[in-house]
This record gives C-alpha cells, structure tokens and sequence, in this order.
C-alpha cells in the first residue's frame, strides 16, 4: 500500500456534511443541505413541475420547499438543460436542470439543480460535486455546519 503526505499548496475552504446555503433568486436563504459527494448532480425538492414557453425558449415552474410551516414558493426559471440521473433508488430518470447562483461560505456562484420529488427525504436539497468542482472547498465527512449556523431542527 503507498503512504503519502501531501501538502496543499492552494488554501481551501473546509465545509462539513451538513450545511446552510442560499438559492437567493428562489428566496431560500440559510437552507439546510446535505453535502453529498457521491451525487454528481445537485437535487432539489420540487412539486407542481410544468413546462411551457415563453418568448420562444422553454422555462419551468414549480414550487419550490420552504421553511418549516411556511408554504412553499412557485419559481420559474428557464430550462437549462435534461439530464439522465440515476436517482437514489438507482433508477434511471430524465430531469429538467435550471442554472441559478448559490451562495455558500460567502461566496456566490451559480450551480445547475436538478427538479424532482425528494419529499421523503430529510433534506429537500442534496448538493452533489459538480456544483463544489473548481471551488477549493472540501469537505468533511464527520463534521456539520463548519461554515453555516446549525438550523433550529437540526436540534
């Protein structure tokens, strides 16, 4: 077995497994995510998905999770894509992918989500690697809120 150390040479932002983020063009600010770097695709929660077109370039509505006890928001957001994403039941489905900025550790930049029904899950939201690829963030699998307050539920 081969033994490295390897020192780093660029500084990184360490987050943990569980964090806050905001969609602040969906009006969820300190939304609590799960970190999940075996998921390429970042997932939300979404109910009510319908297509349609506007000015000749197809967009997407649907109502997005909120806070606890609050009612969810609609959202529309032009499509950005379909993709094929093996969901967690390690079926194959096509999802519609919106592109929208993301803030997490004060930083901003924008990340493709993928719309589908995670309403049996903790966390309305699963943010996979590709939107943490190229951002010097790594992240610890046995630390939570590194970078974020704790939410109230988290308890």
């Amino acid at each position: 077995m081969k033994t490295t150390t390897t020192q780093l040479s660029q500084s990184y932002t360490v987050i943990g497994w569980h964090e806050c983020i905001s969609l602040p063009e969906m009006d969820l600010l300190d939304f609590a995510v799960k970190v999940d770097t075996g998921a390429k695709t970042t997932a939300l929660h979404a109910e009510n998905i319908e297509t349609f077109a506007r000015d000749g370039i197809k967009w997407v509505r649907f109502t997005a999770p909120s806070p606890h006890g609050i009612a969810g928001r609609t959202c529309e957001f032009p499509v950005f894509t379909k993709r094929d994403i093996t969901n967690t039941s390690g079926t194959p489905e096509t999802r519609i992918v919106i592109r929208t900025p993301m803030v997490l550790a004060g930083r901003r930049w924008k990340i493709d989500i993928s719309l589908t029904d995670r309403g049996n899950m903790r966390f309305p939201l699963i943010l996979g690697r590709r939107a943490l690829r190229g951002r010097n963030i790594l992240v610890h699998p046995d630390q939570s809120y590194l970078v974020s307050d704790k939410p109230d539920f988290e308890g």
